[in-house]
């Protein structure tokens, strides 16, 4: 049964996560993330579901640009051409945590949380998610309304979100 991806953010974070998990092994998927600015919320919610080492195995905290480069293989003229908080930057990272750590399907987000440290062209909210595997990603560019915890919070819930969702349609 398919959701439609405005339902599936109805879901509270365990839910999403046991649907992750199900699809994962309905589908012999294994995912990761590579983090940012939500600092492992992902990961966390990923292994909130029982049964999560059946495809969960890694997962990136990185929230300097030197961990994006040593661990994910970014380049560093993308981080400085386009910044962190970039499409360019969140496909490299998602591609990156692919081929390191061989799974099928990985999310990345990069995204400023605030409350400070915002810009004129990416104000406190912005968060760049992307998805794909160990050869392309695909990015969307979001801003998220309140604080800190709430931006981080909504960030953890449409990685979720768009996980599920391109599991669904495979």
């Amino acid at each position: 049964m398919s959701h439609s991806v405005a339902s599936l953010a109805n879901l509270d974070l365990a839910t999403l996560a046991e649907r992750l998990g199900r699809l994962c092994r309905d589908r012999g998927v294994a995912i990761t993330c590579a983090e940012s600015c939500t600092g492992g919320g992902v990961a966390s919610a990923i292994t909130s579901a029982d049964g999560c080492s059946d495809y969960f195995e890694t997962g990136y905290v990185t929230y300097s640009n030197a961990a994006k480069m040593r661990l994910l293989g970014v380049a560093e003229a993308l981080l400085d051409t386009h910044g962190a908080v970039s499409r360019e930057v969140v496909e490299a990272m998602a591609v990156g945590a692919c081929r390191d750590s061989g799974a099928d399907l990985g999310v990345a987000i990069s995204g400023v949380a605030g409350p400070g440290g915002g810009s004129a062209d990416k104000p406190v909210g912005t968060v760049w998610l992307a998805w794909g595997d160990d050869t392309a990603a695909e990015a969307e560019c979001l801003c998220y309304p309140g604080d800190r915890r709430a931006v981080r919070e909504q960030a953890v819930r449409e990685a979720l979100v768009g996980l599920v969702h391109r599991l669904e349609a495979r």
